[in-house]
């Protein structure tokens, strides 16, 4: 069975850097995971991908040390199943707002008899022919953490059985709280509701996770004590590269 050693790096209370995929392109995935990314995420919620690119991503990230991960669309039973199904070894779960919602994604992510997840992986044999018996430990359910809603139910949600992290979702949140983290008083808020998230999971034991959006921010919430860290995407890393390239070249830099 194919180890999922970001997992195992969350267990030991060590943190595991992540990338998001959103081109649709496999071999920007793999080149990820070769890049020596803990984890990769097919961003299925915001990327360019369906089911048969899903796939393809998940065994070309598999090429490198990266656990196949995805964002999926929803929390939703089939498209949760069809991810692992294809060898996801991870799943986060966008718009997590009540513990009644994460229960719903440990339904359609778990098999019985903790959750409900159909049995059927014959797409996910590449991970391992003792997938029936040890595919189970290697998967990882994250939950996004993404509303004023969610932040207030934080511990409630990690407490969940068969949830093993959250991944806050800056943006959104701040949205939700109708703050301008521009400004002194909203990025004091939006910080401290981040914070606030981070308390539950150490509260509730589980690894706490956020995208950090750069490396910079990245190594911020790393010092703060974050885990389950992403820090950047396969669009972002050719467009500022190409960018960087063209800025010298012309004089810019």
């Amino acid at each position: 069975m194919r180890l999922n050693q970001a997992k195992r790096k969350l267990l030991a209370g060590q943190p595991a850097l992540g990338a998001r995929a959103g081109l649709g392109a496999p071999l920007a995935a793999e080149l990820l995971s070769k890049a020596g990314f803990d984890w990769v995420a097919v961003d299925c919620q915001h990327g360019n991908w369906e089911d048969s690119g899903a796939l393809e991503a998940f065994r070309a990230i598999a090429l490198g040390p990266a656990a196949p991960m995805a964002r999926v669309r929803a929390n939703d039973f089939g498209a949760i199943g069809r991810l692992l199904d294809r060898g996801a070894q991870g799943i986060i779960v966008p718009l997590v707002n009540t513990p009644e919602e994460a229960r719903v994604a440990v339904y359609a992510t778990r098999y019985p008899p903790l959750g409900g997840r159909s049995w059927g992986p014959f797409l996910a044999g590449w991970l391992g022919s003792d997938y029936d018996t040890a595919g189970e430990a290697e998967i990882l359910l994250a939950v996004q953490i993404e509303s004023a809603q969610a932040v207030e139910n934080a511990e409630a949600i990690m407490g969940v059985e068969g949830v093993d992290a959250c991944w806050i979702g800056p943006k959104d949140l701040a949205r939700t709280m109708g703050v301008d983290v521009n400004t002194p008083a909203g990025a004091a808020a939006h910080e401290a509701a981040i914070l606030q998230v981070l308390a539950a999971c150490r509260a509730m034991g589980k690894a706490a996770g956020i995208d950090g959006g750069s490396e910079a921010g990245g190594r911020r919430w790393l010092e703060h004590g974050f885990q389950f860290v992403s820090v950047t995407n396969d669009s972002v890393l050719i467009s500022s590269g190409a960018q960087g390239i063209i800025g010298r070249l012309s004089g810019g830099a």
